[in-house]
């Protein structure tokens, strides 16, 4: 097996396209292991609705990344209390859905930090019945990874925030995730270590009996192409928002103008109709609003940018934009 080194880079969307990068060129006769650190974003299971997924305003006044994987599975948080492992193997049909062969040598090394870890059910690490570690995996019939997320000193209360999602009435067919309750290894530990020091730790008993950790090293080249893969594919709206699943949404929210509801279907990320009902009075027709915003992305931004030039108060009364706004997205 050889160690991947990411250069103690904590970029989310440079990560991911390292991981996918690997999984698709390195030679595939070999093993491999890769562990990285993001700063704090979420991550975004392949089938996911994104917008049923977070908390945006939280994300948004917090700057978290949002970032869409490949694999599977459902969403997660990231930070630098979060470390992050994926197996890079050859597929093999006996592999793929055995997290077993995977997670294991990780819960060997917690066994001898003194961490009761165990699989459970089919894809989970837990201690003491929470979880600290979620994993998945991707195949593409010829290579596959199995990852996972290893909660270590992670700020639990900034995980909970960013995944309560606080949407209107929202139906479509992405895969939802099921919420745990969780945990960091960290509490489980009577040694105090650093994110950075855990990681050298699982480094060393994975790779026991080595004088020297065999490394793939990466050249100019390889890391050209990461991050080429990063900004056109991972750092884009169109892949961690634009490839949500059709959705429909419906908002109300009372004001002392009246009551507004908007209803919305979006499909690919771009708002296929819109339909505004309520109790308030306007002198111009909403159905203006609704011409305006068919066809845009369902991106806050862009909602917001494109509504900036006209005035809401003709159509909805005594409001502002951002109190619209509160409704639309």
């Amino acid at each position: 097996m050889l160690f991947i080194d990411n250069k103690n880079n904590h970029d989310p969307y440079l990560n991911l396209a390292l991981e996918e990068y690997c999984l698709r060129n390195v030679d595939i006769s070999e093993t491999y292991l890769l562990f990285y650190i993001n700063e704090p974003s979420i991550i975004i299971g392949k089938n996911q609705n994104t917008l049923e997924e977070i908390n945006h305003e939280y994300v948004r006044e917090n700057n978290i990344h949002v970032v869409r994987r490949i694999s599977g599975g459902g969403t997660v948080y990231h930070d630098h209390g979060n470390l992050n492992f994926s197996f890079i193997t050859k597929y093999d049909p006996k592999h793929f859905n055995n997290y077993k062969e995977f997670t294991g040598p990780v819960i060997n090394v917690l066994h001898k930090l003194g961490v009761n870890a165990e699989l459970s059910g089919r894809n989970d690490i837990l201690v003491d019945g929470k979880k600290i570690s979620g994993n998945a995996q991707f195949t593409n019939k010829d290579r596959m990874f199995s990852h996972g997320t290893l909660l270590f000193d992670s700020a639990i209360d900034n995980v909970v925030s960013a995944l309560n999602v606080k949407i209107g009435k929202i139906e479509s067919k992405g895969i939802k995730s099921v919420r745990s309750r969780v945990a960091n290894i960290s509490e489980y530990m009577e040694q105090k270590l650093t994110t950075e020091e855990f990681r050298q730790t699982l480094l060393d008993n994975i790779f026991e009996g080595y004088s020297e950790i065999p490394r793939l090293i990466l050249s100019d080249e390889d890391w050209q192409k990461v991050t080429e893969l990063a900004d056109k594919k991972y750092r884009t709206w169109e892949w961690n928002y634009g490839l949500s699943p059709k959705f429909n949404l419906q908002k109300t929210k009372r004001f002392p103008i009246g009551e507004i509801d908007i209803r919305l279907q979006v499909e690919n990320g771009l708002i296929e109709s819109v339909k505004i009902y309520g109790d308030f009075f306007g002198q111009n027709d909403v159905a203006e609003i609704e011409d305006l915003l068919t066809g845009l992305k369902y991106d806050r931004d862009e909602l917001f940018n494109t509504l900036q030039k006209v005035d809401v108060k003709e159509y909805f009364g005594n409001i502002e934009l951002n109190d619209l706004m509160d409704v639309l997205y």
